[in-house]
């Protein structure tokens, strides 16, 4: 199971909203290459960008901070925020990104997220955000109809490489995770799930790790890393451990 430390980015630092606020946003580092080169040398495998002005604004905005961050680390840099579209995905792929993360997309227009994964597989995931079980986009400013497994449900043939579920109401509350709607979501899909939201211990990150014959194959984490709740060496072994 893979550790993601979260850098979420808000007018080129690295922030964390509380339950997806932008108005709620409490900056942590001014650098993100240097975040992200921390996050590396204490020894973790990936790293999890968010480009959240992006995410409201529709398109990339934070795209200076992303490719400092792929130029100062080795380790592969997984990004979502503001992909809309085709021409996009191309750009952040051919740039040295490892995976997108498609969001808002993948509520709008299934099709491309499907051909997307045949163009580039392995390197496309689905990030399915939901409140209260109903999936969020726009930067969750906006909330649809459909459930997070029937959104799920529409890519488990594409070839997606993994569904990055974040509960909403956790996210940034350090609340601990929603573990009984992630093991749900993963145990209906055949696609692995990174569970996203509310990690405050290493006791929350063991009972994640707990999760893994549910089809649950790593876990996000923000504040917690910020605040020290976390060690993200620690994490990335407790995790690691669960393979």
């Amino acid at each position: 199971m893979i550790l993601y430390p979260a850098i979420d980015l808000k007018g080129g630092q690295c922030v964390r909203l509380l339950r997806g606020e932008m108005d709620a946003a409490t900056v942590y580092n001014d650098d993100p290459a240097a975040q992200a080169r921390a996050f590396g040398d204490a020894g973790c495998a990936w790293v999890h960008v968010v480009d959240l002005d992006g995410a409201f604004a529709g398109r990339p905005v934070n795209g200076d901070a992303v490719r400092a961050i792929l130029a100062a680390v080795d380790v592969p840099v997984q990004l979502g925020g503001g992909i809309r579209d085709r021409a996009g995905i191309e750009a952040w792929l051919a740039a040295g990104v490892a995976r997108v993360v498609l969001g808002t997309v993948a509520l709008r227009d299934p099709a491309l997220v499907i051909a997307a994964c045949r163009a580039h597989p392995g390197r496309i995931a689905v990030g399915i955000d939901a409140r209260d079980g109903k999936v969020a986009v726009e930067g969750w400013a906006e909330t649809a109809e459909i459930t997070a497994l029937d959104l799920a449900l529409k890519f488990e043939d594409a070839g997606v490489a993994a569904v990055v579920f974040t509960d909403i109401d956790r996210d940034g509350a350090l609340q601990g995770p929603n573990l009984a709607a992630t093991a749900a979501l993963a145990r209906r899909l055949s696609t692995p799930v990174i569970a996203s939201g509310g990690v405050a211990s290493l006791d929350d990150l063991k009972a994640i790790a707990g999760l893994a014959g549910d089809g649950v194959a790593g876990a996000i984490v923000g504040r917690a890393l910020y605040d020290g709740r976390v060690d993200a060496a620690e994490a990335a072994r407790v995790l690691a451990e669960a393979a």
